[in-house]
């Protein structure tokens, strides 16, 4: 299943911010936005993105400067669309230079921005193999947990859960291959997962408005918007 891609976009331009939330809400990409670069640089750092489209000039803080600091940090690796109304070398040398990773010219085409969105996404997931299903996100690298920008911490058993899950949403793991690949041909018993699923349930379900797991009675689990 192709995972929805969550976007920060950091626009002071109201007509600008209206015609991409008309474009990528309708095409069920998670959005949010800042209008200024403080803000924008505050959502950056705390909040897990798959790509940010970063524009140039921006008040409180210019994108450049934006990308830079975001840079620094030695954990943030997310994807920068810069956007701007300058088209010199010089203008797109010093973009790349502070960090981003692609470079549009205003006015753009909301098509040609979206394939290129996708394709800093796509190679964003391959480098890293990061599975995200809605909010909740899994890096298989570090096997770091977090779900709207909040770190999970899960043991094993439940990181080895909430990972199949994931892997299969929106389609159900039967109760039997979750044991089976838990267990192998000595599963435990019905109740042992029964208290994996109310542990994971309460790690990434309770904190949060919107529910994520969902029993299927009698076949099994999945993950479901």
């Amino acid at each position: 299943m192709e995972k929805n891609i969550r976007l920060l976009i950091i626009e002071d331009n109201p007509g600008i911010v209206e015609n991409i939330t008309d474009f990528f809400e309708s095409k069920n990409y998670i959005l949010d936005f800042a209008m200024d670069g403080i803000g924008g640089l505050h959502l950056s750092l705390t909040q897990d993105y798959d790509v940010i489209v970063l524009d140039l000039m921006l008040p409180g803080m210019d994108g450049i400067t934006l990308c830079q600091k975001l840079r620094q940090e030695a954990d943030k690796h997310v994807p920068v669309i810069m956007l701007t109304a300058r088209d010199t070398l010089e203008d797109k040398l010093l973009g790349f230079d502070s960090g981003a990773d692609d470079y549009l010219v205003k006015p753009f085409a909301l098509k040609e921005l979206e394939a290129r969105i996708r394709a800093l996404a796509k190679r964003r997931a391959a480098v890293n193999k990061i599975l995200t299903v809605v909010d909740l996100r899994m890096d298989l690298g570090t096997y770091e947990i977090s779900r709207r920008g909040t770190k999970i911490e899960l043991n094993k058993t439940c990181t080895s859960i909430l990972k199949l899950l994931m892997e299969a949403a929106p389609n159900v793991v039967s109760r039997k291959d979750l044991e089976n690949s838990l267990w192998g041909d000595m599963p435990p018993g019905s109740d042992v997962l029964r208290t994996h699923m109310y542990t994971l349930r309460k790690k990434i379900d309770k904190p949060f408005d919107r529910a994520l797991i969902e029993t299927v009675h009698g076949i099994g689990f999945r993950i479901t918007e």
